[in-house]
């Protein structure tokens, strides 16, 4: 009998349902990735999160071909890279389906809007293409700023399903959060433990004692309280079941006050680029 946990679900403005934890693999070599992905939906992961430039896609394909799960009760999201934006969108999404073995996608995300560049309305227009063929049942975008988004809309197509942003507490961007609720976008946190940088933080790590939970499961469930999707990454299995062990316990008001009050100044608290500069 399956102890897998019940993962919430969050409705997104195309109608598809993602799971609200998901598993990611940034940074995970290729020739790991199948193992890891394997761990992931053994412990009950459904949603897996890659992306073209990770150089992983294949191993996250081998890992969903053996696992014996039916395809639709997954979801796949991958994500185009910049190089491949504007022309080169159609040949950057039909590469991430051959590498996953997949005929559709759950979820495809423009992975920047790669400003000097110019070219995300364009791939934006080939990305409302790929839906209409069924290809990808929602598009979203990765990375994305309230000035790149009103630009995006503006076109007077398709709204982001999701906007993927670094989100975690030492960065919480919540110009770009209000942004995405005002507009029926969902918030999507890639790196929610800021890369394990807060897991050792004197306030997070009291209140995993008090509530005798790993700190890597308070701050998942501050993320999860405020109706985020959170995609943690590891590649240890027992710490790929904890981080998906985190509907059994809540969070008070004054915990999730005390963790949103560990925002650092600025841009201090960022991990990866800046949107607003990042070309690729």
């Amino acid at each position: 009998m399956s102890t897998n946990p019940v993962v919430p679900t969050i409705t997104l403005n195309s109608g598809a349902e993602i799971p609200q934890i998901g598993f990611g693999v940034f940074q995970v070599p290729n020739d790991e990735t199948e193992a890891a992905v394997s761990a992931a939906l053994e412990a009950g992961y459904r949603s897996i999160d890659t992306a073209a430039i990770y150089g992983n896609e294949e191993g996250v394909g081998h890992a969903i071909a053996a696992s014996g799960i039916a395809r639709e009760e997954l979801f796949i999201t991958s994500k185009l890279w910049n190089t491949d934006q504007g022309a080169g969108t159609a040949a950057g999404f039909e590469s991430s389906l051959e590498k996953l073995g997949l005929e559709w996608l759950d979820l495809y995300l423009i992975h920047w809007p790669a400003p000097a560049n110019d070219r995300y309305l364009d791939t934006w227009t080939a990305f409302e293409e790929i839906k209409a063929s069924g290809r990808s049942r929602s598009i979203g975008v990765s990375n994305f700023l309230p000035e790149h988004l009103d630009r995006l809309v503006a076109l007077g197509g398709t709204v982001p399903a999701v906007n993927q942003i670094e989100l975690h507490p030492g960065l919480q961007q919540a110009d770009t959060v209000a942004w995405n609720r005002a507009h029926g976008v969902a918030t999507e946190a890639w790196s929610p433990l800021a890369q394990g940088s807060m897991l050792a933080n004197p306030v997070v790590v009291s209140l995993a004692d008090k509530l005798e939970r790993t700190p890597a499961q308070v701050i998942l469930r501050w993320h999860l309280q405020q109706g985020r999707i959170v995609i943690p990454k590891s590649v240890t299995p027992a710490r790929i079941a904890q981080n998906l062990d985190v509907f059994s316990f809540e969070l008070g008001d004054t915990d999730i006050a005390a963790i949103t009050a560990l925002e650092l100044p600025g841009a201090a608290g960022r991990i990866g680029p800046t949107p607003a500069e990042f070309n690729g």
